[in-house]
């Protein structure tokens, strides 16, 4: 019973952009990754969906942050206190005793010791007694339901918020990877950009995201699949005056096709580096998308005719990586490539 338990089992994917945190494979916790601080007592105010809606609308007082850049912690207090509050949505109200807690937690592949370090020691000393390690495109992998153990060839392209994560996985291992950190928010940051170019107009980040959600594509041609255009408000970057422009999809199609190359070029180098027996079973078993950036409106199908190979999207993509982890959690005296 809980109310007896000192310890507790959780899995958490530290994301950009959302941290989504599983207990018994369930998910529990699925948050944006935005905390709020008093910038006096640097106590914290809110955090997550709370934490958001105060996100470019704070005054003086109030200091919001996301903790994470490029999918790594760029600011290790930030990131502490919001790793205390989302666990603390999965404590509350369940213990007498604060429980020792044995985490799973998702990393970028391309992680140095030091990122490592950081996400470890933030884990602590947020209340994790035995922290464990994953990379997330391994993560990815096993919320995708294939063997990561199996002596097949199997490659993963998992796009988040602030980096893309391209490996080749085989007998439970990496055998190649590319870390890149290009992902969502530079497709974010790139719809800024055009909408000051062309349209000369000031638009924030959740304003930027939120045309990448209703009209965001990698295709200028989706044919029946194709958004209506999407209304925007904003101020005019000269007078100041509202202003408000419709936005297609085909315009932003253009405005992100480079950051979207950038990707292409990553998997390729990824396949060069791919032994032949392995690239010849990815060629037969096709290539996994997953992370938020898989569901961009036409990007598995630019990159099947840009690379010649079938490109799935899982059937979960924003949720993959928790949910590998969630059962890496389960199997951690099984699963040998685990870190600690």
């Amino acid at each position: 019973m809980g109310f007896f338990s000192l310890s507790q089992d959780i899995a958490m994917d530290l994301g950009t952009a959302n941290t989504i945190i599983t207990c018994n494979g369930k998910i529990v916790v699925d948050e944006p990754s935005v905390v709020a601080l008093d910038k006096k007592s640097n106590k914290m105010i809110a955090v997550g969906h709370k934490a958001k809606l105060m996100f470019g609308k704070e005054h003086d007082g109030i200091r919001t942050s996301r903790p994470l850049r490029d999918g790594v912690i760029a600011d290790f207090y930030a990131c502490e206190q919001m790793m205390r509050g989302l666990i603390k949505m999965v404590k509350s109200g369940h213990h007498l005793f604060t429980p020792s807690l044995r985490m799973v937690i998702g990393v970028p592949s391309g992680s140095t010791e030091v990122e490592l370090r950081a996400v470890r020691d933030s884990a602590e000393h947020s209340g994790g007694r035995d922290v464990y390690l994953i990379f997330e495109p391994m993560a990815a992998a096993i919320g995708c339901g294939i063997d990561v153990e199996a002596p097949e060839g199997q490659m993963i392209v998992d796009i988040g918020g602030g980096s893309t994560e391209i490996a080749v996985i085989s007998l439970g291992g990496i055998v190649s990877n590319n870390s890149i950190r290009v992902a969502g928010d530079e497709l974010t940051a790139d719809i800024q950009e055009y909408m000051a170019r062309q349209h000369n107009m000031k638009v924030g980040e959740r304003m930027a995201e939120r045309i990448k959600i209703n009209v965001g594509s990698a295709l200028t041609d989706l044919g029946d699949e194709a958004p209506e255009d999407y209304l925007v408000h904003g101020p005019d970057r000269i007078t100041a005056l509202p202003k408000e422009v419709s936005v297609c999809y085909q315009e932003i199609a253009h405005s992100i096709d480079k950051t979207i190359a950038k990707i292409e070029t990553a998997v390729l180098q990824a396949l060069e580096n791919t032994p032949p027996e392995l690239y010849a079973d990815i060629v037969k078993n096709g290539i996994w998308l997953t992370g938020g950036g898989a569901l961009l409106r036409g990007l598995a199908k630019r990159f099947t005719d840009k690379i010649h190979i079938p490109f799935h999207v899982d059937d979960d993509p924003l949720h993959s990586v928790a949910k590998g982890t969630g059962i890496a959690l389960k199997n951690v005296n099984n699963f040998q490539f685990l870190m600690r």
